[in-house]
């Protein structure tokens, strides 16, 4: 590669920092499709995009549009973990935080750690996606209205639009888990999946979709640790000398939605699945407790859906037990 180019998003702006050399060149765009066009013609008025290797945070809805057109204008693109980014600054001492200075930061990550190239997601997954945001905000906003429907002294009409409000989301959100459900039902390989991963006591089809959504394919994971990584619920040790040993936790580094979307599902599975029950149990009996217990749940969990997915095979609690 000739340039490496750091990409800082926000909502309206991209703040671009080209690294050639020794030299660095840097310029804003709008977050739109004219600024998106902007920010090719610049680049290719200095290299080709075949010489170019660009990376940027993954920030959910706000870089997907730019990530997607420079993917599709030929350029070598990479979409990281934002943990990564900050762990490289503070390796780098880098104390001060702007734009500009986090566009020059991601730049000079990809030319030094050389992340993985990025590629966008199959339509029906991006569908997926969209849907299953749309329906955690359909959520949010549902329980919001209730909040304020509890407060103490709350009057009419105040109280009449708040019960119109949830009825209306309620309406919605049965929808969308309905559309769900269909897109899931449409797409064969995607039935597949979800198909075999209802064979796990625990998993019902919103989180299936949920998993989906945000892993694109589980079974592209190379094993069932970097499935875990990139969940962040792979354990995190501090010990130094003889002295420091702070109590392991989860590493919190990976996708915090799909730590969500697991949650209460290891409660279930907890009381419904075999294996997960006989699970929790030794490490009840192991002075396990508390959030450390289904952490360690949602860990096993997980587990089991690589192990089905992997094998194409419905689960079975023998086998899994065994494993």
């Amino acid at each position: 590669m000739n340039g490496y180019v750091g990409i800082d998003v926000s909502k309206e702006r991209l703040d671009v920092l080209l690294l050639h050399e020794a030299n660095r060149v840097g310029q804003h765009f709008t977050n739109t499709a004219t600024g998106f066009d902007k920010l090719d013609g610049w680049l290719k008025r200095r290299f080709k995009p075949d010489q170019v290797h660009i990376c940027l945070e993954a920030t959910g809805p706000y870089g997907e549009a730019v990530a997607d057109y420079l993917f599709a204008q030929g350029y070598t693109v990479s979409v990281v973990n934002p943990a990564r980014i900050k762990g490289y600054a503070e390796s780098q001492m880098q104390r001060n935080k702007t734009d500009k200075l986090d566009a020059a930061l991601i730049a000079d990550f990809c030319r030094t750690q050389h992340p993985a190239a990025w590629t966008p997601a199959p339509p029906q997954i991006r569908q997926l996606q969209q849907l299953v945001r749309h329906l955690d905000d359909l959520t949010q906003m549902r329980q919001q209205a209730k909040n304020r429907l509890g407060l103490p002294g709350q009057r009419q009409p105040v109280t009449d639009h708040l019960r119109a409000q949830i009825t209306f989301l309620d309406q919605q959100i049965r929808e969308t888990k309905q559309a769900i459900t269909d897109l899931l039902n449409h797409y064969p390989d995607l039935k597949r999946q979800k198909d075999l991963l209802l064979s796990i006591p625990g998993l019902g089809e919103l989180t299936i979709g949920k998993l989906i959504a945000e892993c694109r394919d589980l079974r592209a994971f190379r094993d069932v640790r970097q499935l875990v990584a990139f969940a962040g619920l792979n354990p995190r040790q501090h010990v130094s000398g003889s002295s420091i040993h702070w109590k392991p936790s989860i590493s919190r580094t990976g996708s915090a939605s799909l730590r969500a979307a697991l949650y209460m599902p290891a409660l279930t599975a907890m009381r419904f699945n075999p294996v997960l029950r006989a699970f929790a149990d030794r490490l009840r009996a192991r002075g396990v407790t508390g959030k450390a217990l289904v952490v360690a749940v949602m860990r096993k969990l997980l587990h089991l859906v690589f192990g089905v997915l992997k094998s194409g095979q419905p689960f079975d609690p023998n086998w899994a037990t065994a494993s």
